[in-house]
Order: structure tokens, then C-alpha cells, then sequence
């Protein structure tokens, strides 16, 4: 053994002694047990500070004016050992009062466990009776059956985001009033609110979207190739459209469940809506507003009522069987409820309160922030700003802040990376002639990047300044919403505006009459579908038009350029690209306007989700038709140049807020859907939206790799090399999306053949024989006689055989059911070739072949008068078989019956 070995166990051992020996005065690093029961009820030692089944978190006063403030309100049930622990701390100024408490546990919107009970019987000695000059310090336990909580379902364990409530109600004795009433919300650990790790994960993405814009924007010096390049990279814009969407979903005045404040929390950082102690507590002093600790504002007035309903209720129970003598069953219940109060609760209370509750229960809440909503209540856009702690009251000027922040955080962020290329070229680093467009307009770059900020904003601030409106707050920051709103409006409507201006000015707008028609079509060439059109766009592209339908009287206005034939396209004219590229040079060369109608359509939007705060159902339905009406037209015109841009704004974006919506009305509380329902439809829309969060880093990904290739276009090689093929077919294809042509027209279909062709256009079927039998026609009349017998069937075929040769044999198997079986026709060569082969008939013979010949004209006569209209003058006719040997004189044609093939018409001879 060296001497490096025993210096290692020793320096080993002395660390241990060292923690060791700071252990014993460091209360974080013991572990804390107490004497307890499992579930078998064997006594064990538990850890005090293990993580239980369900817990409450923050809280809030559901009264408003309650006389006694609570500072700590928590419980917590542990399924090991069967047990409800809950710790209370709090003063009052009431002189001395004597109480009923109240405790109850809502899941769901249901009542899962209650208690009603006298602190003086749970030994709660402080509270017996209250004072003033006594603090509020009570920590119990609670041991509980499996009949008491077999309400509580066994997914309420694990399910993310728990719906309950732990509410502790406290009543006066001598007033028999309720004087004081906290709420708790419940929740066991699992939550969908992981900001930190969610957010930061889509900070990071959001950043690689940033970094590649700005790429393709400032690399190359020939503006219209730029702009081709910058059109197929993914927009800032789009992703921030998708993350104000997913967010301000939750804006419309609609009680969500738990689970979806829960997932919008990870959004909230994109809508401006990021928590600072000290931004809070400036808002706070300008509103003069939120500086007391109440939290009955907003969105907890709704549920007052019921909280007032329930207390009337418990009062009525608690105080009217003090009156009257209470049931023996009554009696009882109180006697065992008390006996287990002072049994259970008394030794525990005692030996739990000696220790600093803090330090032996890590698992609870804080009293909620001034202005917040009730634990629990997630109402409205109140509701969702609650998860941020940020009052409904502060959210236009929180937003406003920090918009304000990223503005000059994005600009100093351009002006730093030019400042780096400076100093880069300096140093020999950089080539002077790299980016030198840039180098050269860097100031337009700066402002046209603000400008780009406040447009990719609008929506927000629309919708948070309309917000700001509904709720009346302080005149201050009414008028400062006010400013902002106007200043939105008018500047966002005023720069496209000029932008069309200056493109359309060179031109002239006429108005000539036309008609809206329905047009039937086939969506992907199987789905049924009524398209609406324009009578002057009603051809498909070949040059004929199809049949329209119902049609109304419209008008059609059109551009016409004077200029057009000296003009270039909008994406090669240099000046305008470089003045309005920021809005223009994503967009079809055809639909390079469409930023005016995204414009439009965001303004009526957030007049939805901001102004219709007071008519939920109008809300919810407006926006339902908007969203559809614009996921039709959007998807009609496929404005972007770039198809992933194109699948994720149109399609998937545009379909997320129409589902998001419509499955949002069921939450309207006019529908009175249970919140056990409620939640399984904000599962449903957590889906969806995660789909399109998902594809979204899909896109910026694959928006990077174009990004880089876009850059590299001026290299002869790229790493990998492997890439080589595919960025040339790149390349191809940005050239051809470009010039944004219409598809090119369907092939015409195959000339018609000019050889000579055979073509049947009629047939027409005279007479036969048999239709001039009687009998045969008064076999044709008589019902019963549908079908022939085998034996008179098989005796007919051996007589027609014997006469007429193998042609006439008729299969009976053949026959379908009600026909009557024919000798088939025969041709002059079959005649001569059976008179041939076969001996002279015998007299009888002779006459039932005249019999035959009888019934066959009979049955002709029988269907000339019946189906005149199948014998006229047109028709294949074709000359009748001599009739050697026949008595009978041979008609002079015959019709070619439905038993002759083309073979026995070309085989008949004339006569």
C-alpha cells in the first residue's frame, strides 16, 4: 500500500465527522419521525415531512371581511396511515368568542368529506374561547376511515392538475352568524404549470427562430433573391401568433378547469405576462389598488353567491339543533364525533404543536396576493392570470412593460451585432465586403425590427387594452389603455395602409357587375362539396366552364394597373421590397396584400376576446363563426410563399382555434356541465393545442436547416456534403414558388378515333310465330302459370331438339325465375344443315311443328298489341329463313330478338 491510499481513507473519515457533526445543528439535515399507524395498523415510525396523497396550497379569504385573519391555513391526507393533518395560525380582534368550525373538501364541484365540530371538544385550547390577546395556533390530526373518503376516487391521486377545494369555515356562537371563511385549493403534486421547464424549452426554440430570420434577412446583397430565401424561413411572427393564440384561449369569460390555466401557464411568458415582485408592487402603487389583503375581487364574485348559499345551510344545521332536542341517531353521531375528536385528536395536538409546523410540514400554501382570485377559481381571464400571480387589474401595464422592455432589448441586440461585425472587420476577423448590406442600411434594419415587434403585438395589446375597458379600473390606466389603443390602431392600420398605397397608387380601381354562384366540388376528389364563385372566375382552368347553381347579382371590383406592362412584379421591385419587406415578403406574389386582411381579422379578434367580457355566450359564438369564416377564407388563398408556413398557419393553426372555441362553449356555465365533463373537453383541447405546440418546434427546426442553406448559397460546398443534392432541389424550388404561377391547365382529353367503327343506335323486334298462338297467350294471362313443369319442360326440349336441331335446346337451370323458355331463332344455314342430317318428321311431327309455327305467330300478334311502341319503322331488320318443308308461308323478315348474337346476324343470308 502507497502512502496516497491511507491519506484517502483518512481525509474520508474526517469529511464524514465533519457532516456528521454539523448535522446535529442544521434542523434541514434531520430527518424528523413520529409514531404512527399504516394501513395494516401495525405502529411504525413515519417521516413528518413525506409528501402526502392530496394537499391544499395557497389560500384565500372566500368572505371578505372576515374578523378573523388566518396567516396559515393547510391539511393534508396521507393514505399510509389513514390520517388528516391540517395546521391553522391566525389572530382576530374580537374580545373573546366562542366557535364552530367547519371543515369541508370539494372535488370536482362536489362535496367529498365534511366536518363540523367544537374546538373546545378537539382540545384546541386557544380557540376555546378565541381572544384577542391569544394567537390562533391549532394543528390536528385527523384519523380517518375508509367509509369517510370513499368518495375520493383513486385517480384523484395521480390525475395532473386535481380539482378540489379545502374550505374551513368559522362561526359565531353568540351571533349565530359566520364570521370568518378561507378556501384552499387541493391538488396532489402532478400539474401540466411547468414554466420553468416548458418555458425555457420554448424560449430556446423561439430564440433559434430569431437567430434564423435574421439570418436569411441580412445575408446577401441582391434584395429580391434575399427576399426569396427570407421568404421560406419560418416567421417570427407565425410562432408568436400560435403562442398569443394558445394563451388568450383562455381570456373568453368561461369557467375552465383546472387542467387548462394549468397548461396556458407555460405560454404566459410570450403575452407579456411574466411576474416580478417589483414591477407588481409599482403597478400596485400607481393603481393605488390591491394593497389590502383581500382577494374577493374579479372573478371570485361569482362564486360568493354560493359560498353564501352553503353558509346559510350550515348555520341552519348548526344552530337549529341547539334550539330544538336533537334525534337519538343525531345525539349519537355528536357523542361518537366528539368521543373521536378527544381520544385522537387531544395527545397529538399537544405533542405536534411543540415543534415549528414550518419546519415538520413542507407541504403548504401562502395567502394569496392582493387582487387574485380564490385558490381554486379559474374564471375567466382572472382565472388564468391567477396561475402567474398577477392580478387581473395589472395585466394591460404588465404586458405594456415588458413589450417595452423587448423593444429595446431588440433594438440594442442589432445595433450590438453591428457594432461586432465592426469590430470584427477591425480585427481582420471579417471580411469587409461580408454583410455589407447590412453594414451599409443597419439603421433601417433597427427600426423596421420595431417595427416588426409592434405588429407581431397588436393582437395583444388589443385584447388587453379592450380588457382594461370592461373592467373599469382607476381612470389613470384607463387612460393610459386608452392612449395605447389608439395609438395601436391608428399606427398598425395607417403603416399597411401606406404600404398598399404606395404599390396601387400608379393605378385605378373599376367596378363591373358580376354574380356569386354555388358550385358543386370534390374536396381531395372524394368529399361532396358547394364552393361560391364569381361567375367571371367560373372556369376550372381548361377553358370551359362548369355548371353553376343558385346564383345572386355582385359586383367585382378590380385593380387595374396603368403601369402594368413597364412595372416589375411586387417581389423584384427593389425599392418597395426594401421599404416593406417586413410586411410583404413572406406572402405570393398574388396575395402579397394579405397583411391587411391578417390586420383586420386580428382586430376583430381580440374585439372578441377582450370586449365581449360581459356576454359570454355572444363571445363564445361570435368568435366561433369568425374563426370558421376565416379558416375557409385564409385556406382558400394560402397567402404564404413558403408551404410550411402555409400547413402551420392555415391549416393547423386555423384549426386549433376553431375546435379551441367551439369545445370552450361547453364551459359556459349556461350549460351547466359537470366539472368532471368539463375536464375530460380541457383534456381534449391540451391535445390539440399540444399537437400544434409540437409542430410548431417541428417547423422551427426544419426552418433552421433552411435557414443555413439559404446562407451557405454562395459556397460551393456544404457540410454535410451529403446535403449537396438536396439544396440544389432547394434551390429549384424557391426559383419556381417564386414566380407563383397559376397550375398549369388539364391535358385535353383523346381525339375520337376517324376509322370506321360499328355502332348499334337502335333495335326494334317484329312478331314471332308463337305470338299468334291462343294458347300459348292464355298461358301468358293465367298467373298460376308462371313457371313451366320439369316434366312438360323436358318434354317440349326433346320435341325441340327433335325438330330444330341443337341450337333450339333451351337450358333450363338458365332460366330465371317467372320467364317463360323460347326456341331460339334460328338461322337459313342451321335449317338446312338439320332438314339435311336428320329423316322426314312424321305426320305427327308435322303437326306439332305446324302447332309450334302457330303459337310463334300468335304470341308476335300478342306483343304487337301490347308493346306497340318497341315495333316502329327503324331497326335492324334482317331477311327471314326459307321455309323448306314448312306449310306455313315465311314471313318476310324477322327481327334480331335478344337471343341472336352478331355472329347469326352476319350468318343470315337474304332470302
Amino acid at each position: 500500500m502507497t502512502f496516497v491510499e491511507p491519506f484517502r481513507l483518512r481525509s474520508l473519515n474526517t469529511l464524514v465527522s465533519l457532516l456528521c457533526f454539523f448535522s446535529l445543528f442544521s434542523p434541514s439535515l434531520q430527518v424528523r419521525y413520529f409514531p404512527g399507524y399504516d394501513e395494516a395498523g401495525n405502529r411504525v415510525n413515519l417521516e413528518d415531512s413525506r409528501k402526502p396523497a392530496l394537499f391544499t396550497r395557497d389560500f384565500g379569504d372566500c368572505l371578505g371581511s372576515s374578523v378573523v385573519n388566518v396567516t396559515r391555513f393547510d391539511a393534508a391526507y396521507y393514505t399510509d396511515n389513514g390520517t388528516v393533518v391540517f395546521h391553522l395560525q391566525g389572530n382576530t380582534s374580537m374580545a373573546s368568542e366562542s366557535l364552530m368550525m367547519y371543515i369541508g373538501v370539494f372535488a370536482y364541484g362536489e362535496s367529498r368529506f365534511d366536518l363540523t365540530f367544537d374546538p373546545c371538544s378537539a382540545n384546541i385550547d386557544n380557540l376555546c374561547p378565541m381572544r384577542a390577546d391569544v394567537p390562533i395556533e391549532a394543528h390536528g390530526e385527523i384519523t380517518v376511515s375508509a367509509a369517510d373518503v370513499a368518495n375520493i376516487p383513486e385517480i384523484a391521486m395521480s390525475i395532473p392538475d386535481f380539482e378540489g377545494q379545502a374550505i374551513l369555515r368559522l362561526f359565531s356562537n353568540s351571533t349565530q352568524s359566520q364570521i370568518g371563511c378561507y378556501q384552499a385549493v387541493v391538488t396532489n403534486g402532478a400539474t401540466l404549470s411547468q414554466p420553468k421547464a416548458v418555458g425555457s424549452i420554448l424560449g430556446i426554440f423561439t430564440l433559434v427562430a430569431v437567430v434564423a430570420s435574421f439570418a436569411t434577412a441580412v445575408y446577401g446583397d441582391d434584395v429580391p433573391t434575399t427576399r426569396t430565401h427570407y421568404a421560406h424561413s419560418l416567421s417570427v411572427a407565425v410562432v408568436f401568433a400560435v403562442f398569443h393564440h394558445i394563451y388568450f384561449s383562455g381570456a373568453l369569460s368561461l369557467d375552465w378547469p383546472s387542467v387548462l390555466p394549468a397548461f396556458w401557464s407555460n405560454f404566459a411568458w410570450p403575452a407579456g405576462m411574466i411576474y416580478s415582485d417589483r414591477m407588481q408592487g409599482s403597478i400596485n402603487n400607481f393603481l393605488e389598488t390591491n394593497l389590502r389583503n383581500s382577494s374577493v375581487v374579479g372573478a371570485a364574485a361569482p362564486r360568493r353567491s354560493r359560498d353564501g348559499a352553503q353558509s346559510l345551510v350550515l348555520l341552519n344545521s348548526i344552530y337549529k339543533d341547539q334550539q330544538q332536542p336533537s334525534p337519538p341517531a343525531r345525539r349519537d353521531l355528536t357523542a361518537v364525533i366528539d368521543g373521536l375528536l378527544r381520544r385522537s385528536l387531544g395527545p397529538t395536538i399537544e405533542k405536534r404543536s411543540s415543534a415549528d409546523a414550518t419546519e415538520r410540514f413542507p407541504w403548504y400554501g401562502q395567502p394569496v396576493k392582493p387582487g387574485l382570485p380564490l385558490p381554486g377559481d379559474f374564471y375567466g381571464f382572472a382565472g388564468t392570470l391567477a396561475k402567474q400571480r398577477i392580478p387581473a387589474s395589472n395585466a394591460f401595464l404588465t404586458a405594456l412593460l415588458w413589450l417595452l422592455i423587448l423593444m429595446v432589448f431588440i433594438a440594442a441586440a442589432v445595433v450590438f451585432f453591428k457594432w461586432m461585425l465592426e469590430l470584427g472587420t477591425a480585427a481582420k476577423l471579417v471580411k469587409k465586403e461580408r454583410l455589407a448590406f447590412f453594414r451599409a442600411h443597419w439603421l433601417r434594419f433597427v427600426w423596421q425590427a420595431i417595427l416588426k415587434v409592434l405588429l407581431m403585438a397588436f393582437f395583444m395589446m388589443m385584447v388587453l387594452t379592450q380588457f382594461q375597458f370592461s373592467r373599469q379600473g382607476p381612470a389613470g390606466v384607463t387612460a393610459i389603455a386608452a392612449v395605447i389603443f389608439i395609438v395601436f390602431l391608428v399606427g398598425v392600420f395607417g403603416v399597411v395602409g401606406y404600404a398598399c398605397f404606395e404599390r396601387l397608387r400608379q393605378g385605378h380601381y373599376e367596378v363591373t357587375p358580376d354574380r356569386l354562384r354555388l358550385r358543386q366540388k370534390k374536396l381531395w376528389k372524394a368529399v361532396p362539396w358547394v364552393e361560391l364563385v364569381r361567375e367571371s372566375k367560373a372556369d376550372d382552368g381548361s377553358g370551359e366552364r362548369r355548371p353553376a347553381g343558385f346564383s345572386i347579382p355582385w359586383r367585382s371590383v378590380r385593380y387595374v394597373d396603368d403601369d402594368a406592362a413597364d412595372r416589375t412584379s411586387v417581389h423584384n421591385d427593389t425599392d418597395y421590397v426594401f421599404r416593406f419587406g417586413w410586411l410583404t415578403a413572406r406572402f405570393r406574389r398574388t396575395r402579397w396584400w394579405f397583411f391587411v386582411l391578417w390586420a383586420g381579422y386580428e382586430f376583430l379578434r381580440a374585439c372578441f376576446h377582450g370586449g365581449g367580457a360581459a356576454n359570454p355566450m355572444a363571445q363564445v359564438f361570435g368568435l366561433l363563426i369568425l374563426e370558421i369564416v376565416a379558416l375557409i377564407a385564409i385556406a382558400r388563398m394560402r397567402p404564404f410563399e413558403g408551404a410550411r408556413l402555409n400547413v402551420l398557419l392555415v391549416y393547423l393553426l386555423g384549426f386549433s382555434k376553431v375546435a379551441t372555441v367551439a369545445l370552450s362553449a361547453a364551459f359556459d356555465a349556461g350549460f351547466n356541465l359537470a366539472r368532471i365533463q368539463t375536464t375530460v373537453v380541457g383534456i381534449i383541447i391540451v391535445v390539440i393545442q399540444g399537437i400544434l405546440t409540437i409542430a410548431l418546434l417541428i417547423a422551427i427546426v426544419l426552418g433552421a436547416i433552411s435557414s443555413y442553406v439559404s446562407v451557405t448559397r454562395n459556397r460551393e460546398r456544404v457540410i454535410p456534403r451529403s446535403w449537396a443534392p438536396k439544396r440544389e432541389r432547394y434551390f429549384k424550388h424557391l426559383e419556381k414558388t417564386a414566380m407563383d404561377l397559376s397550375p398549369a391547365p388539364p391535358p385535353p382529353p383523346p381525339p375520337v378515333p376517324t376509322s370506321p367503327y360499328f355502332k348499334v343506335e337502335s333495335v326494334r323486334r317484329f312478331p314471332k310465330i308463337e305470338d299468334e298462338d291462343s294458347d300459348f297467350l292464355a298461358e301468358i294471362n293465367d298467373p298460376s302459370a308462371s313457371r313451366l313443369s320439369m316434366a312438360g319442360a323436358s318434354a317440349r326440349g326433346r320435341h325441340s331438339n327433335s325438330a330444330g336441331g341443337a341450337n333450339s335446346a333451351v337450358p333450363l337451370n338458365t332460366v330465371p325465375f317467372g320467364a317463360r323458355v323460347h326456341r331460339a331463332s334460328w338461322s337459313t344455314r342451321d335449317y338446312e344443315r338439320t332438314r339435311a342430317n336428320e329423316p322426314r318428321p312424321s305426320s305427327v311431327s308435322t303437326q306439332r311443328q305446324h302447332q309450334h309455327q302457330h303459337q310463334h305467330q300468335h304470341q308476335h300478334q300478342h306483343q304487337h298489341q301490347r308493346y306497340p311502341s318497341l315495333y316502329g319503322s327503324s331497326g335492324i331488320t334482317l331477311p327471314a329463313p326459307a321455309a323448306t318443308g314448312l306449310s306455313s308461308t315465311p314471313r318476310a323478315s324477322t327481327q334480331v330478338t335478344n337471343h341472336d348474337t352478331i355472329e347469326e346476324q352476319d350468318r343470315v343470308s337474304p332470302a
